[in-house]
């Protein structure tokens, strides 16, 4: 299962008239489109939302909701998405103030601006902000599928890419996932496999919080939240070993939220 972000408003009667009809007289064989990675969605009219959630995941997508602009930026800093599709004019806070955001905070998530606004100079600017891709209102459903799956391909494709480092680097701190060897200031630490693991998820997400459901999922290979301890004992097992005995801590509590690796 796949997710996406989308964050929209404004879209008139004849942008979704027009998007269905399209949709509909596709051939069958065009409907079944390989899906893309993690989306969510941001919509202010009930009826546009819910057309936007049946229309992805008709096609396989899990899609996240939401109103206002800031609930989104909080979701998309903490959550792992593969694509975000963005409205300009989003209530709380606007689509080119989530975008900026998101990439000052070094979050690299594909991510592809949905909006009536477009003008040559509009697109240009959400372009320049980090967008990957602009697609302007009126829209045919095909088309926002097929630049969806494109941008999930981007994304994995270079996810890929970093997993091939097999050793790790922060600092001071070094993992060695081939050796299954750490040592911190010329100190070997000695870790068991699963808090090899951790702290691989921890360093590769380095400056992201990752929340306790994101570690659950990567480290233990469980998708539902379980009525144990297992994450934060884990965790305080971790830093006894990698931060404790130095100066320097380097896995924090985002209390409410997670954890997160760096200064």
């Amino acid at each position: 299962m796949k997710k996406v972000l989308i964050v929209a408003i404004t879209v008139f009667a004849l942008s979704i008239t027009n998007a269905t009809t399209a949709w509909a007289n596709q051939p069958a064989a065009d409907k079944q489109v390989n899906v893309a990675e993690p989306t969510i969605t941001i919509v202010e009219a009930k009826e546009i939302r819910d057309w936007l959630c049946e229309s992805l995941t008709k096609v396989g997508h899990v899609v996240d909701a939401f109103d206002k602009g800031r609930e989104a930026l909080i979701a998309a800093s903490t959550r792992d998405y593969h694509v975000l599709i963005l409205d300009w004019m989003v209530p709380d806070l606007d689509g080119i103030a989530v975008l900026k955001t998101l990439r000052a905070a070094k979050i690299n998530t594909s991510i592809m601006m949905l909006t009536a606004l477009g003008d040559v100079d509009d697109r240009v600017t959400g372009l320049e902000a980090g967008a990957d891709d602009y697609l302007a209102k009126p829209f045919a459903i095909s088309e926002l599928l097929a630049r969806i799956n494109a941008l999930g391909r981007r994304t994995l494709s270079t996810s890929m890419e970093q997993q091939q480092d097999t050793t790790l680097v922060y600092e001071d701190l070094e993992l060695d996932l081939l050796a299954l060897k750490c040592h911190r200031a010329d100190e070997n630490i000695l870790l068991n496999t699963k808090e090899i693991r951790l702290l691989e998820t921890l360093m590769r997400n380095q400056g992201r919080v990752m929340t306790r459901s994101m570690l659950l999922e990567r480290v233990w290979n469980i998708d539902f939240n379980p009525e144990t301890s297992i994450v934060e004992t884990h965790i305080s097992r971790l830093r006894a070993k990698v931060d404790k005995p130095f100066p320097t801590s380097l896995i924090r509590t985002v209390r409410g939220a997670g954890y997160i690796f760096g200064n």
